[in-house]
């Protein structure tokens, strides 16, 4: 009892030391931060609703942006958040999708059942499976509760639009997030070491 109480108390002040990083670095966001959140989150919406448009109607596109523009906020205002990391982006959008397609499809189409399972099973599923992306249970929502259009669509809604417009947001916050030496994403990933080498061998040489 006592090791399970020292480890909790260990986990609740690593917790505490996290968070207070978290929002001592909010509290840094500049001019140059902002500009940038302003411009990758522009083109990455922009794209989704120049693409889908040609395949879905305005009303359908509403909904759709209303959960990749809660996603926004994180990967291009707080890319340094375990919740908008790559994994957690992709994942839990995709997690979610399947949840709430499959929910629509199992359980009677009741909205005060269907509405709140979807959500509450996208959460498990993105416990479960460390995708947690809280845009994620939008996407599971909109699957129960969007038009006919997104209904008919049954699990094709989790390619598309749901991984199209997620790859989209993806790449575009690649390119955005490491345009300049003050923002790196994703955190701690090869991934952004290879973009950031590849974007220093592609500057001209100052010898000559």
């Amino acid at each position: 009892m006592g090791k399970n109480s020292k480890k909790l108390k260990q986990k609740i002040k690593r917790n505490a030391r996290i968070s207070r990083y978290v929002i001592y670095k909010e509290t840094l966001i500049d001019g140059r931060e902002q500009f940038w959140s302003f411009i990758g989150s522009f083109v990455g919406i922009g794209l989704i609703a120049l693409s889908q448009s040609f395949s879905m109607s305005q009303l359908e596109n509403i909904f759709l942006i209303g959960s990749f523009g809660a996603s926004s906020v994180l990967i291009y205002g707080a890319i340094q958040s375990p919740l908008a990391q790559p994994r957690n982006l992709i994942g839990g959008h995709l997690v979610s999708a399947i949840v709430g397609v499959t929910v629509f499809k199992v359980v009677p189409d009741i909205l005060w059942i269907t509405a709140p399972l979807a959500v509450a099973s996208s959460i498990v599923a993105m416990q479960i499976t460390k995708t947690m992306h809280p845009p994620g249970g939008a996407t599971a929502l909109i699957a129960v509760t969007g038009t006919a259009k997104i209904k008919e669509l049954g699990y094709l809604y989790v390619l598309s639009p749901v991984l199209t417009g997620v790859i989209i947001l993806f790449i575009t916050a690649l390119i955005f997030n490491n345009l300049t030496q003050y923002r790196s994403y994703p955190t701690n990933t090869r991934l952004t070491r290879i973009f950031k080498l590849r974007k220093q061998s592609t500057k001209p040489s100052r010898e000559t």
